[in-house]
């Protein structure tokens, strides 16, 4: 993130809160991280001397995740130099469905697509889509199914 982007988000997202920026990204961050739930970041921040109610923390996650996130996905663009991709089978509502999955050196999902077929089509446009949101990684893995087929 750079100097304007921070600019931009304390002084149109954040103007006019009653809590300080840093505390509300802390806040949706633990959320969006660590899967707790609005109580339990709630005695977090009480620990740390921030009083602050549930329901205001349940307010800034539907207020902020959106913005934060891509945020976080532009500051993060070229930082995943290695890509493991893979794709499984999965039924939904009784159908059956290919779910395509990226993660990246340190096991995060950057990104998943489901699709109603398993083909080259499929696996090279779910691999558009990544180079396009993080740019080119240094490595793939695949397991040699599907995206091996691609020219890589």
């Amino acid at each position: 993130m750079n100097k304007n982007d921070s600019e931009d988000i304390s002084m149109n997202y954040f103007k006019g809160k009653q809590f300080q920026k840093d505390v509300i990204i802390v806040a949706v961050g633990y959320y969006l991280r660590y899967n707790l739930s609005y109580r339990e970041i709630q005695e977090l921040l009480y620990d740390r001397g921030i009083n602050v109610c549930h329901t205001t923390i349940y307010r800034w996650v539907q207020e902020y995740s959106k913005v934060l996130y891509h945020l976080w996905k532009k500051k993060n663009r070229q930082s995943f130099y290695s890509w493991k991709m893979d794709e499984t089978y999965i039924k939904i509502k009784g159908r059956w469905h290919y779910l395509y999955r990226a993660i990246d050196a340190d096991g995060l999902t950057l990104d998943i697509w489901l699709r109603k077929k398993r083909d080259t089509q499929a696996a090279y446009a779910f691999l558009k889509r990544l180079h396009k949101q993080f740019g080119q990684p240094r490595v793939i893995v695949t397991d040699k199914a599907t995206f091996s087929l691609l020219r890589l």
